[in-house]
């Protein structure tokens, strides 16, 4: 069989519907039409190497084959965005220690140890950083500290664990952190042990809410610029899934372009002195703080940006 050039596989518009609902289907990646070109860029180097003709086979190939599921986590590390850095949206951390984790604690949450998520940690950036935010504040010191991070990319997993990072990943690190926290070595900037200890990293699906268990329970949720790639049922599931592992009084903090505006939830909306978060309630509760009720909804926060 001759096969096409390289060049001349094009991902036709069907085509580009069936992987679309294929990738939706495993894990609420929603793509717009005007996804088709960079899907079709970032895929055919697959369907090359796959020996295949076209991408009506790639699918059949995700689909049906023996190989299909693991080819399938290779397609999503390829389309997915995992663009971060150490301290973005540093504001929530501040808000974190010198906010969130007094009212947890007041309220008689984080017993000896204070369990924090990062949901969609990407490479890992976003993890070293509530590390760095936890020794800083003297959090670390005075409690048990466990930051789990996790992700669909099972490459950005990997590359969290190593914790070696290049010079655009501290793009907003205050130099006297950036020397304290990291050893430069001739590969780039390694993350010194004293936050290895804290910091867990694992691969997860946001939609296997079996998986998500092992997380355990937790006192915050870190979930930035992910659930806007979702599709609006699959929010819905991660949002459930969050309030499930998190502790009664515990805090859910989003991205800030993303709110849970049309999304009936039981979370409450919380104000804090630089950001709106989402708390779990607990009945115990007297803690003084403003709230909106009894929609649960809350303002949009403005902008769009891309995110791990």
């Amino acid at each position: 069989m001759n096969r096409r050039r390289d060049d001349e596989i094009r991902l036709l518009p069907d085509e580009f519907q069936r992987l679309r609902d294929l990738f939706n289907k495993h894990c609420g990646l929603q793509f717009g039409p005007e996804a088709r070109t960079s899907m079709e860029r970032r895929l055919r180097e697959r369907v090359v190497e796959l020996g295949l003709s076209s991408f009506a086979q790639y699918y059949e190939y995700l689909r049906f084959h023996s190989r299909g599921r693991a080819e399938l986590d290779e397609a999503l590390e390829l389309i997915t965005v995992n663009e971060t850095y150490f301290f973005r949206e540093d504001y929530q951390l501040r808000a974190l220690m010198t906010e969130l984790v007094p009212m947890i604690v007041k309220a008689g949450g984080a017993r000896g140890r204070l369990s924090i998520w990062s949901a969609g940690c990407s490479t890992g950036e976003e993890v070293y950083s509530i590390a760095i935010a936890a020794r800083e504040s003297g959090a670390a010191e005075r409690r048990e500290v466990r930051i789990f991070g996790s992700d669909i990319s099972r490459r950005c997993v990997i590359a969290a664990r190593r914790g070696v990072y290049g010079a655009s990943s501290f793009r907003a690190t205050p130099p006297e952190l950036k020397r304290r926290y990291f050893v430069e070595r001739p590969d780039g900037f390694h993350v010194a042990d004293e936050l290895r200890t804290l910091c867990q990293f694992g691969h997860l699906n946001l939609l296997d809410s079996s998986r998500a268990a092992v997380v355990g329970r937790v006192d915050v949720i870190f979930c930035r610029n992910v659930l806007i790639y979702l599709d609006e049922e699959s929010r819905r599931r991660v949002i459930d899934i969050f309030y499930e592992r998190l502790s009664s009084g515990g805090f859910l903090l989003l991205g800030h372009s993303e709110s849970l505006l049309n999304v009936t939830t039981a979370f409450e909306l919380v104000h804090l002195r630089e950001d709106l978060v989402y708390r779990k309630p607990a009945a115990t509760l007297r803690l003084g703080i403003p709230e909106i009720s009894p929609d649960r909804g809350g303002p949009e926060r403005g902008g769009g940006e891309e995110g791990g």
